[in-house]
């Protein structure tokens, strides 16, 4: 394989060489700390991963995902399984898989608004400790955007905050919703940011909070910041509250590297992030446990796109190929990752095959066969 990735270095155009790893490395939580990570298969085995196509355009992009892991020829086979957003629960087998596999794909899971059914998105994050959620927001080259030089991570806390689900009715028309924060946690995700940043050449983690107003609370989570950043003295550290970062994204986004945030925060941060950078459509994502891992659409990964898009067949494929090259990585197949980021940057920066939210009128398979045709 490595003969393979010279080749395409050597045709690729100087101005994409950069772009060969612009989708930074994700490490297991643990697998440079004290904690031993359990391997995720033996070498030279295929590997298994649980995928779930999801609902709306959940299964246009995974199966893009699998007619280019296919054509790559990269050892990862799936076990596919029908899940939907409005089911009670996720069935126990595929829980059983993801247990046993400790890797899944998945298309966005529908969320309802209101009501009893509570999410499965949440749920899975909750049932399997998957206590980071990375959004990898970056400039395409050729893709025109607001702001240039883009480049921010944000690296969430995925399993309390506001997303705790203690709400409850004290009185009619009086609902009380908890916000939880613990410093357990809170320690374990700004331990995450800062040994991503160390592993990555990273230079600044920047926490974003509401002290201001929420002083135990917040308070308790830029305490952790600070204890942690102590440890990595070589990493600069800087704090902002949240209403002024959704200023300064918009305003001045290059100043900003890796970004870590509470629950609430960091779903808000990521979205903006994602919008001035290209859109939801090609902003990867993941969320990683100690043992297991689910990688999908980074920004609004609960969206399912509008019916007609799902008619027309004209979902982005582009965020969940660039998550899938995170999920490569995270398989330790680290040249199958740059082959397919490189044909997914080519076809971006040739422009001929784009979906409408880039400004094209390309189908998913359109643009699924061009990066295929990218690879060879």
């Amino acid at each position: 394989m490595a003969p393979i990735i010279k080749k395409l270095i050597s045709v690729t155009p100087s101005h994409l060489r950069s772009c060969i790893r612009s989708v930074t490395y994700m490490p297991r939580p643990g697998s440079h700390g004290t904690k031993s990570v359990t391997p995720i298969t033996q070498p030279g085995t295929p590997l298994p991963v649980t995928l779930i196509p999801g609902d709306g355009i959940g299964p246009l992009v995974t199966g893009a995902v699998e007619q280019v892991i296919s054509a790559m020829q990269a050892p990862v086979t799936f076990e596919k399984f029908e899940v939907h957003g409005n089911m009670n629960k996720i069935p126990d087998d595929v829980m059983d898989s993801i247990r046993r596999n400790k890797v899944c794909l998945k298309g966005g899971l529908i969320t309802p608004i209101g009501g009893g059914v509570n999410s499965l998105n949440i749920a899975l994050r909750k049932e399997l400790d998957l206590f980071v959620s990375l959004v990898n927001c970056f400039n395409l080259p050729g893709l025109p955007t607001r702001h240039d030089k883009v480049d921010i991570v944000v690296i969430r806390e995925n399993t309390e905050g506001e997303y705790s689900g203690l709400e409850h009715e004290v009185v009619p028309g009086v609902i009380e919703s908890l916000k939880v924060i613990t410093k357990f946690c809170s320690e374990r995700i700004a331990k995450y940011a800062f040994e991503y940043a160390h592993l990555n050449d990273r230079k600044t983690v920047t926490a974003v909070h509401k002290a201001n107003i929420m002083k135990l609370a917040d308070g308790l989570f830029l305490e952790s910041c600070r204890e942690i950043a102590k440890k990595y003295p070589d990493i600069n550290y800087n704090e902002i509250i949240v209403d002024n970062c959704c200023m300064q994204l918009v305003s001045k986004p290059e100043q900003f590297d890796v970004m870590v945030t509470p629950n609430l925060y960091g779903n808000l941060v990521a979205n903006t992030a994602a919008g001035i950078a290209g859109g939801t459509g090609v902003m990867p994502g993941g969320n990683v446990g100690t043992e297991f891992a689910i990688f999908e659409q980074g920004a609004s990964a609960g969206n399912v796109g509008k019916p007609k898009m799902v008619e027309k067949k004209r979902a982005n494929p582009i965020a969940l190929l660039l998550s899938s090259a995170m999920m490569l990585r995270h398989l330790q197949l680290p040249d199958f990752a740059d082959r397919l980021e490189t044909a997914v940057k080519r076809v971006i920066y040739e422009g001929k095959y784009r979906t409408k939210d880039l400004g094209g009128s390309s189908t998913t398979q359109e643009v699924t066969d061009a990066v295929i045709s990218a690879l060879q």
